[in-house]
C-alpha cells in the first residue's frame, strides 16, 4: 500500500502502508525508546495520538499478549523508518503487520523520520492525518486542520474502564520472574483511579504486596472511601488535566484522609487540585531516556517519560507543596510532596523500566506511607 501522512502546517511525507488499511487522524507526537514499542501501542495515554518512533528499525521482534499495557493498542496511527514483515524473537507470539492490522491501526514506513522529527521540534506537535486510501494530499491537510486540539480535551473518560474490578494479575508470562504464582500476599488494599492505567502500574503494586482495585475515572470520593482503602492511587492517561476537572475535586475530598500517590496525568491532577497551573509542551516528552533528578537525595534517574502536559512549578505554594523531582533537560517539574499531608506524585513513569529500575523506590515509599498512616 501507499501511505500519506499530512500535517496541518501543509508538510506532506509520502511512504508504504503497513498495517491497517484506512484513514487516522490525531496529534503528531515522537517517541526516542529505543525498544518496547508493543507497550508504547497499548499505552492509553496515546489515545488521540498518531506515534512517530525515532528508532529505525520496528517490529523486529513482533509482538506477544505479556507485553500489552491494554487490551488493545490506543495509537491513531504509527510512523516508522523501518517496520518489519517478520519477527525474530521466541516470545513473539504474531507478527507486529499482523497485530496493528488486527486491531484497525494504519502505518506509515520508509519515510524520513528524522526529518519529520526536527519538524516536530522546530515547530512543535501538530495535527496530521495518516492515509492509505486517499492520495488527495490537499484534502488531508484540510482534515488536518479540521481536527479537534488536545488543549481542553477531557480524555480520561474515554478510555477509563466502565467497572470497577479487582486486579490480582493478568495472566501467565512467559519470564519465569513474573510468576503469579510468587506474588505477595495482598495485606494493604490499593484503590486505583483508572484515567488510561497501564498495566505495569497495577502489576508494581501488586508485587509490592498491594491488593488493588480499579474504579472507573469519576468515581465519587465517597463511594472510594466507601471500599476501606490503605491508599489510593491516580493513573496516567491521555489529553488535558484541566477540563477533567470531576477528578480534582474527588482528590481534594480524599487529601488527608487516606494516603495518595499518583503518575503522569495523576500527577497533572494533583498539582491542579494544590492551587497550580499546567501548561502545553511544545513538543512534549515520550521516551525512555530522560535524565531526573531527585532533589531530596541528588541522585539522577533515567527514566521514561510520556506526557504532552505539565505542572508549572512557579503556581505551586512552596510552604505547602516540597518539589522533589526536575527533569534535567528542560527544568520540568517532575515530582511533588505535600509538606504535611501523606500525598506525592510524579510526571514520569516509574513502573515502565525503560532498562534501569532507577524509580522501583516509589512504589516502595507508596507501601511505607500506607503502613505507616495504618500504623
Amino acid at each position: 500500500m501507499q501511505a500519506i501522512l499530512a500535517l496541518e502546517d501543509g508538510r506532506i511525507f509520502r511512504g508504504e502502508g503497513y498495517g491497517a488499511q484506512g484513514e487516522c487522524r490525531g496529534e503528531v507526537v515522537f517517541n526516542t525508546s529505543l525498544t518496547g514499542y508493543q507497550e508504547i501501542f497499548t499505552d492509553p495515554s496515546y489515545a488521540g495520538q498518531i506515534v512517530v518512533l525515532t528508532n529505525p528499525q520496528i517490529g523486529n521482534y513482533g509482538t506477544n499478549s505479556a507485553d500489552n499495557e491494554a487490551a488493545k493498542p490506543y495509537i491513531e496511527g504509527l510512523v516508522t523508518r523501518e517496520f518489519s514483515p517478520i519477527s525474530s524473537n521466541w516470545r513473539s507470539q504474531q507478527v507486529a503487520d499482523e497485530y496493528l492490522e488486527r486491531f484497525h491501526v494504519p502505518v506509515i514506513s520508509e519515510i524520513d523520520t528524522r526529518a519529520l522529527v526536527r519538524h516536530l521540534r522546530t515547530h512543535g506537535v501538530m495535527r496530521g492525518v495518516l492515509s492509505t486510501v486517499e492520495t488527495d494530499a490537499d484534502k488531508l491537510v484540510a482534515k488536518a486542520r479540521a481536527i479537534r486540539k488536545m488543549d481542553g480535551t477531557d480524555l480520561a473518560s474515554v478510555v477509563t474502564t466502565k467497572d470497577r474490578y479487582e486486579f490480582e494479575h493478568d495472566g501467565p508470562d512467559p519470564l519465569p520472574t513474573n510468576d503469579p504464582a510468587e506474588l505477595p500476599r495482598g495485606d494493604l488494599h490499593v484503590v486505583a483511579y483508572d484515567f488510561g492505567i497501564k498495566k505495569n502500574i497495577l502489576r508494581m503494586l501488586r508485587q509490592e504486596g498491594c491488593r488493588v482495585t480499579v474504579v472507573p475515572a469519576q468515581t465519587s470520593a465517597e463511594d472510594v472511601l466507601a471500599l476501606k482503602p490503605d491508599g489510593v492511587f491516580l493513573s496516567n492517561g491521555p489529553g488535558d488535566p484541566e477540563p477533567v476537572t470531576y477528578a480534582q475535586q474527588n482528590f481534594r475530598d480524599l487529601a488527608g484522609r487516606t494516603p495518595i500517590f499518583g503518575i503522569c496525568l495523576g500527577h497533572q491532577l494533583i498539582g491542579l487540585a494544590l492551587g497550580g497551573k499546567t501548561y502545553k509542551l511544545k513538543f512534549g516528552h515520550h521516551g525512555g531516556n530522560h535524565p531526573v533528578k531527585c532533589m531530596q537525595t541528588g541522585k539522577v534517574e533515567i527514566t521514561a517519560h510520556n506526557h504532552n502536559f505539565a505542572v508549572d512549578p512557579e503556581s505551586i505554594n512552596a510552604s505547602e507543596v516540597e518539589l522533589t523531582h526536575v527533569d534535567l533537560n528542560d527544568n520540568t517539574l517532575e515530582g511533588l510532596r505535600h509538606r504535611s499531608l501523606p500525598l506525592f506524585s510524579v510526571q514520569y513513569h516509574p513502573e515502565a523500566s525503560p532498562g534501569p529500575h532507577d524509580s522501583h523506590y516509589l512504589f516502595r515509599d507508596f507501601r511505607k506511607m500506607m503502613e505507616e498512616w495504618k500504623g
